[in-house]
């Protein structure tokens, strides 16, 4: 018989003897209270009523619940409307959890009304069988709304850049073959031109710029068309449109490098800092002037993949407090990036990886698409992978690297990203052993094998 694995319990799995639970809709909440019974010991009782959905309900509730010594409070995260319940609960020093209505209200032939959710999610809460969404604090949730505002408009600017690129296809206009982008100087010079009524290729192809001049001769094919007055109409809309959103994109821009900068623990550590050799791992002694420290932001930049509004982002969604997630892999969990293990008797099979935080594993996504191109560490590790795995899961494998990096990153925040290098598994070879399943392979084929040292 096996010694019996001992399983240690999550903080949030405990009992709690004074509890409530919101169930959330629009325009009120049920409130369900369970606490001890007055004056029957051992027994417990439920009190349920409605809440409007209003900021003075919210902390008329929340006094209450403080009074009466709540020990947590579980909301249900339906829509957006849970914000004005946590927030205000929250800030009247209720110790308050978010949960996932999918997880913990999908009971079969259990009766679905407000009220019995409320019981349910009540009974749940002071078992301690509900684990809590991540809920970044205040500053962190300010500037998360900038940041998925800035990659909103910016998806909304791609896609009028979409719309244009259409209305040239009618009009005839095959610019956008020869040109890499239309946001060029030289291709905004041209249509600026087409919008003013020119329409004589020569002279349009000659606002060529740069390279783009030694393409004369396939612009003026390409500027042959029927571009008329509607077509300049609608051109125009467009492109004030896109100049409106980026005037609003550096706008957000500006506003996020200023919010983080207002954030003490993205700031650059004080103190003794170590020195160059283990921060970029060029292998050189360590020098004797340690280097001037960096911010949060300028750490994760030095991530192959990770710009600097990647990093922006990766910061607003995950937060720079790691003990919300005590490993790397409870970080790598909760952003879905983690195959679910399905186990049934001696069969254990990965399963799907998710959905998880659209934001944050977009931006990892394009991170581990451009760490792929590197001669680094990673790009090693996704050329490793994409040989047997396919391209899609040597992606999500060098995602949920470069969030390993991220957390270790953050955690120590005197910590410098350092490269492996990209021979770094063919130093780990153990050159014996290959060199014994060489010689086991040629001897099945026949071979004798004899061994001598290069010279």
């Amino acid at each position: 018989m096996n010694e019996p694995e001992e399983i240690a319990d999550e903080e949030h799995e405990r009992i709690t003897e004074r509890v409530c639970a919101i169930d959330v809709a629009k325009q009120a909440g049920k409130i369900c209270m369970r606490v001890p019974h007055e004056t029957k010991p051992g027994r417990r009782i439920s009190k349920v009523w409605d809440v409007p959905a209003t900021t003075r309900a919210a902390i008329e509730l929340g006094d209450y619940l403080a009074a009466q010594g709540i020990e947590k409070v579980t909301v249900e995260s339906t829509s957006d409307y849970w914000r004005i319940w946590f927030y205000l609960l929250e800030a009247c020093g209720l110790d308050v959890q978010l949960v996932n209505a999918r997880d913990v209200k999908n009971v079969p032939g259990r009766p679905k009304t407000d009220k019995l959710d409320s019981v349910w999610l009540a009974k749940l809460t002071e078992k301690g069988l509900l684990r809590p969404s991540f809920v970044p604090p205040a500053q962190i949730r300010t500037l998360r709304d900038y940041t998925r505002m800035r990659v909103d408009l910016t998806q909304e600017r791609i896609r009028h850049w979409q719309r244009l690129e259409k209305l040239l296809e009618d009009a005839l206009i095959k610019v956008s073959s020869v040109a890499s982008t239309l946001d060029t100087l030289s291709t905004r010079d041209m249509l600026e031109a087409l919008i003013a009524g020119e329409r004589d290729p020569r002279v349009l192809a000659g606002l060529a710029r740069g390279k783009m001049k030694a393409k004369h001769a396939a612009l003026i094919e390409a500027l042959t068309g029927q571009f008329d007055a509607h077509h300049a109409e609608l051109a125009r809309m467009l492109l004030d449109q896109i100049d409106g959103l980026n005037r609003q994109i550096d706008k957000l821009t500006t506003r996020i490098e200023e919010l983080i900068a207002a954030i003490p623990a993205a700031s650059a550590p004080a103190g003794e800092h170590r020195g160059d050799s283990d921060e970029h791992g060029t292998g050189a002694s360590a020098t004797h002037s340690a280097p001037a420290p960096l911010t949060a932001l300028d750490r994760l930049a030095e991530i192959p993949g990770i710009g600097p509004r990647g990093a922006q982002l990766i910061l607003a969604e995950v937060g720079l407090d790691m003990t919300r997630f005590p490993t790397a892999g409870h970080l790598a969990s909760w952003s879905k990036l983690s195959p679910r293990t399905i186990q049934s008797g001696s069969k254990t099979k990965g399963g799907k990886t998710g959905k998880g935080n659209p934001y944050l594993k977009g931006a990892l996504g394009e991170a581990a698409a451009a760490a792929a191109k590197t001669n680094t560490f990673l790009g090693e590790r996704y050329r490793r992978i994409v040989k047997r795995r396919g391209k899609l899961k040597a992606l999500v494998a060098v995602a949920r690297s470069i969030l390993v990096i991220i957390w270790h990153l953050l955690a120590d925040p005197t910590a410098r990203f350092r490269d492996l290098g990209s021979d770094y598994h063919t130093n780990r070879i153990d050159k014996d052993r290959k060199a014994r399943n060489h010689i086991r392979q040629l001897q099945a084929l026949g071979f004798t094998v004899t061994l001598a040292p290069a010279a």
